[in-house]
């Protein structure tokens, strides 16, 4: 695989001459400063790629050309929307670029409610607390229905069996106070998503607000629905991806779960399957997060592996381990319940050459005091990139592989 590494763009503290030391090939990246809904132009994302390639690296995804909620909620302004999408498309196509990575996630591009959970070790990862998240969805929020819907809330089997989660929510309530409010706040609207291209920023001075109108976009817009306009996306763009040969590949649900009232789509085997089928188009693909998908109890996700390898364009390393209670958070690289080894052994055998990028990291030595995106640390995610060329080297070795080394030289 293609070791690759998501990187924000000029102004990120984490600088491709870092990169280019320790072994990154391509890169995995966006136009940050091009607003939702636009165009983005040849111009601009010539002037991209010819950065990235001074630095002796290529631009290998595009992680995210945003998919507006107008798409999504298939709003009046859909079909416009979408021939600014195929824009985009052929745009990259003329610069060389052919692979996007998007979601169908409405709102939220992911969640977490703790962004430095600590480690035994000293470390901090991304953290999902349910009964935090159930607060805020009820007592922030305030969400018509949310109570009701956390009362009927229920685990995978195997998990939080015993658990009540409305009554932690109710009982944390007692000791929330206006400070931790708004550091949930953050945490939940802000930090995981401004950086991304979403629908939130720093700047925002009523978030809240801002979150619930989006929220109310999606009234009446149940899974069905939301399927129907996802496939009505992808029926539109696949002719323009199959005359300049773009490769779309959907990130799973991040938590695989439903929230706030919104339906998830992509979250598990069958979801998967269902976008595969109903859009039978080889460009029509998946970005295979095994992150996101070892955060779902229900999932197997190295039997989805070698389910989906050949409809696979793009792969996220990284793992989760769930809690007996169902909390979830992010694990080592070479821990958790993916099964990271056997993940590379099979994307190697089945599907050579894909992009691979490590996803999250842990936060550790430092990484916390430098700014960095939620996540997104550099020091951690370094550790994971050498744990995962190690991995590869082993698996390539098994597989007769000439596994191409980090070198100096090259």
């Amino acid at each position: 695989m293609e070791r690759t590494w998501r990187w924000f763009g000029k102004n990120d503290k984490i600088t491709l001459a870092m990169l280019k030391q320790i072994g990154v090939e391509g890169i995995v990246t966006a136009l940050h400063d091009v607003p939702l809904g636009e165009v983005w132009t040849r111009e601009k994302i010539r002037d991209l790629r010819v950065y990235i390639e001074s630095y002796g690296m290529r631009w290998s995804v595009v992680e995210s050309l945003p998919v507006v909620e107008t798409i999504k909620y298939g709003g009046p302004d859909r079909d416009h929307q979408i021939e600014v999408y195929k824009e985009s498309l052929r745009n990259l196509s003329a610069e060389g670029i052919h692979c996007i990575c998007y979601n169908f996630m409405p709102v939220l591009d992911w969640a977490r409610t703790d962004l430095l959970h600590m480690n035994p070790n000293g470390s901090s990862n991304l953290y999902f607390n349910y009964a935090e998240f159930a607060y805020f969805d009820i007592y922030i929020l305030k969400r018509e229905g949310a109570r009701e819907e956390w009362a009927r809330f229920h685990f995978p089997k195997g998990v939080g069996e015993s658990r009540n989660v409305l009554a932690e929510a109710d009982e944390l309530a007692k000791s929330m106070t206006p400070e931790k409010d708004h550091a949930l706040v953050e945490t939940i609207i802000i930090k995981t998503q401004g950086f991304v291209s979403g629908n939130f920023s720093e700047n925002d001075e009523a978030p809240i607000q801002k979150f619930r109108e989006f929220l109310d976009l999606y009234k009446g817009i149940d899974k069905a629905l939301l399927r129907a306009n996802m496939k009505y996306f992808l029926e539109a763009i696949m002719p323009t991806c199959e005359e300049y040969s773009m490769n779309m590949c959907v990130h799973p649900d991040d938590p695989p779960i439903e929230i706030l009232g919104l339906p998830r789509i992509i979250r598990t085997e069958e979801d998967i399957q269902w976008f595969l089928d109903a859009v039978p188009n080889k460009h029509n693909g998946l970005t295979f997060c095994a992150g996101s998908l070892s955060a779902g109890a229900y999932n197997n996700v190295v039997e989805m592996a070698r389910k989906f390898a050949s409809r696979t364009h793009f792969v996220h390393l990284r793992s989760c381990h769930i809690f007996p209670n169902g909390d979830f958070t992010e694990a080592s690289h070479l821990g958790g319940r993916a099964d990271i080894i056997e993940l590379a052994r099979i994307f190697e055998k089945e599907n050579p050459n894909l992009p691979m990028r490590v996803d999250h990291g842990m936060t550790m030595l430092g990484d916390e005091t430098k700014g960095y995106n939620a996540g997104y640390s550099f020091l951690g995610r370094m550790f994971a990139l050498g744990q995962v060329q190690g991995i590869l080297a082993t698996v390539d070795r098994e597989l007769g592989i000439d596994y191409k080394q980090p070198g100096f030289f090259d």
